[in-house]
């Protein structure tokens, strides 16, 4: 999904930070809560959506025992790697830029087009015209690369709502999380241009001083793939979407 930059004191801390997760008696589960489905907050406030079915499950398969925090995007590598929580499960795009600061599982979401959207009817330039995208994502960075003018916002729903207010042509973001929100938009909102293919698939962010950890939720993931699980997980959140493991 997203691309961290400030990556360098994050590297720092990294060296520094000398604990790792296996030895505590709980791992912290570190998530946004704000990029439905992927994570959110439901009514009750508490995380909820695909990320948090799945990190249960794998927290029980790994036999872990597990509780949710939540963090600002901005900040979400370097408090893993301070050790403010013991994973990052948040929709987080495997990029080379990230795995030089922290490790990643296997993959437990495939990679997943970014898509730009637009008020419906309008002539949205996503080329030249200024494009919406959340701050330190992959789709910021490659706005900030395509020519058109890019302007930023700390959460996912910000993004969306300067295009309903004319402060942004079109918003550039995952598909999986813009796809519901057009939906819902009783025909205001509108898919645009095609589909941009970025970064990798989505993976659990751990600590690199955390391989025995790496290695526990690495094993819980194939088992969820071999057992056809995982599938049925992400065609219950995502309207049915078929991924074969």
């Amino acid at each position: 999904m997203k691309t961290i930059l400030k990556l360098a004191g994050a590297a720092i801390l990294a060296s520094a930070f000398g604990a790792t997760a296996a030895s505590a008696q709980v791992i912290r589960m570190g998530t946004e809560g704000a990029y439905a489905p992927f994570n959110f907050i439901n009514d009750k406030g508490e995380v909820d959506g695909y990320e948090r079915e799945l990190g249960d499950e794998l927290c029980k398969r790994a036999k872990l025992e597990c509780t949710w925090v939540t963090n600002d995007w901005d900040s979400i590598i370097p408090n893993l790697v301070s050790g403010n929580y013991d994973t990052i499960i948040a929709a987080m795009t495997i990029t080379a830029e990230r795995d030089k600061v922290i490790d990643f599982s296997e993959e437990y979401f495939p990679p997943d087009p970014s898509t730009y959207v637009a008020l419906k009817g309008a002539s949205a330039d996503v080329v030249k015209g200024v494009v919406a995208a959340q701050t330190n994502t992959v789709q910021a960075a490659y706005v900030a690369a395509s020519g058109a003018t890019l302007v930023e916002f700390a959460s996912p729903d910000e993004t969306v709502a300067a295009v309903r207010s004319g402060e942004a042509d079109a918003v550039l973001a995952d598909d999986a999380f813009l796809i519901d929100i057009v939906n819902a938009s009783n025909g205001e909102l509108a898919f645009i241009g095609e589909p941009v293919a970025i970064g990798g698939g989505i993976a659990i962010g751990l600590r690199e001083s955390d391989k025995e950890l790496k290695a526990k939720f690495d094993a819980a993931i194939e088992s969820m793939k071999a057992d056809g699980s995982l599938t049925a997980l992400i065609a219950k959140w995502f309207e049915g979407r078929v991924v074969k493991y």
